[in-house]
């Protein structure tokens, strides 16, 4: 009985031992593990170090200008689109004024983005910010160098920075290929409006290629006017189109004219060009102004005494404040019934803008009009639906015979009673 319990007490030292064991090896992995992560995050701690080192050793401001290009060639009558890039390499956000402080005479250029003329932006710390240097060359632009100074500062003036762009117009060449590879077409080449209005043309590009191509759009119209390609039933702006062989898509040629244009007749010119092909389209914008006409008298007074079958006159004046020349003007009246309403003279042939011309109205009462007050309507129509009217009231008052009838009436009356009451005294 004793034998069984020694075997039986040293079973179960045996047993300790081996959980003592299973501890130790636990306890001894588990230590390496987190040796071994102490280790990672030590060997990664300069890199942090030198992060912290390198934003420590950024001036506290830096910015550059650069433009895409300082130098490029284009044929006549080509215009240029290329980025200027600001870099801001400091701690803090910078206000940088931009502008074209030299340009060639006769070309249109501007600094602008997608949508806006730009003459300053914010760049903010360890960014770069973008804009867009647009030159239009003139129409009879000849081959030669034509130089562009773009300059900037910072809000404080402790930054300055300046970049020269040179642009070599070559010349033209001739192929007689220029209009192979790519189709213009248009139904409407020529759209009419009057100023301030807006106008789109639809034109479909198609691609005559082999191959997929990209095609540059490029417009060229009057100084100060604004035109902007969209997709057809779209409203973003585009630059260039992609098509496939033999593809064809509808694109819109959006053209707004500047409020201080004058009627008269624009051209616009669309290319639309890839290395391998190129097509040109001529359209055109016919400006008519607006017509607009003003009827007044000189006085402001819009009322007159009439008598019965007696003419009465009154001036009024009749002003084209509209942009473009009104002609055959014309004269009618909204008068009561059996008047006359006359005008001298019975129409303008021709009133040029801002300028007005008298005009005679001749009312004649009807003879038998009754003593009280009338409306008079006088209206005056001109080009485009262009008119404008004036109300006169009129006040019809008895003829002057009628007074000395009434005159004599009671002076017979009168002379009645006197001789009836001397009569009448003799009886």
């Amino acid at each position: 009985m004793k034998l069984d319990i020694r075997s039986f007490t040293e079973s179960l030292e045996d047993k300790e031992d081996q959980m003592v064991s299973q501890s130790r090896r636990g306890l001894l992995i588990a230590s390496f593990i987190l040796f071994a992560f102490i280790i990672t995050i030590f060997s990664f701690s300069p890199l942090y170090g030198q992060s912290n080192k390198n934003d420590s050793q950024k001036p506290e401001r830096s910015i550059i200008m650069a433009p895409e290009y300082t130098g490029i060639k284009i044929p006549p009558n080509e215009s240029v689109d290329m980025n200027i890039t600001f870099i801001n390499r400091g701690k803090r956000g910078e206000e940088v004024l931009v502008w074209i402080d030299q340009a060639p005479k006769g070309w249109e250029s501007k600094l602008e983005t997608f949508q806006y003329e730009i003459t300053g932006l914010f760049v903010p710390p360890d960014k770069e910010k973008r804009l867009t240097f647009k030159a239009i060359p003139p129409d009879d632009v000849k081959p030669g160098k034509y130089t562009f100074k773009i300059k900037a500062r910072t809000e404080d003036g402790k930054f300055r920075m300046e970049d020269t762009i040179a642009i070599y117009v070559e010349k033209e060449e001739k192929t007689g290929k220029e209009e192979e590879g790519v189709k213009l077409d248009t139904s409407y080449p020529i759209l009419r409006g009057p100023i301030g209005g807006e106008f789109e043309f639809s034109i479909e590009v198609k691609n005559e290629l082999d191959d997929e191509a990209t095609f540059d759009l490029f417009a060229r119209g009057p100084e100060g006017w604004d035109i902007n390609f969209k997709p057809a039933f779209e409203s973003k702006y585009i630059s260039s189109l992609k098509l496939q062989p033999n593809q064809s898509q509808k694109i819109d040629v959006e053209v707004k004219p500047p409020s201080s244009a004058k009627a008269g007749e624009y051209p616009i010119l669309i290319r639309v060009s890839s290395s391998k092909a190129r097509a040109v389209a001529n359209l055109k914008i016919i400006l008519t102004g607006t017509y607009k006409l003003d009827v007044g008298t000189p006085t402001g007074i819009l009322s007159l005494e009439a008598r019965p079958g007696e003419k009465s006159n009154v001036s009024i004046y009749v002003k084209n404040t509209g942009s473009a020349e009104n002609k055959d003007i014309k004269f009618t009246s909204f008068k009561p019934e059996n008047w006359k309403v006359e005008f001298k003279p019975e129409k303008i042939d021709l009133l040029k803008p801002n300028e007005f011309k008298q005009v005679e109205v001749i009312i004649t009462p009807y003879e038998e009009a009754l003593v009280g007050d009338y409306s008079v309507e006088v209206r005056a129509k001109g080009q485009e639906g262009s008119e404008d009217s004036v109300e006169f009231r009129v006040t019809v008052k008895a003829t002057p015979i009628w007074g000395w009838v009434g005159i004599g009436i009671i002076i017979v009356i009168v002379v009645g009673l006197i001789l009836i009451f001397r009569f009448m005294g003799r009886r």
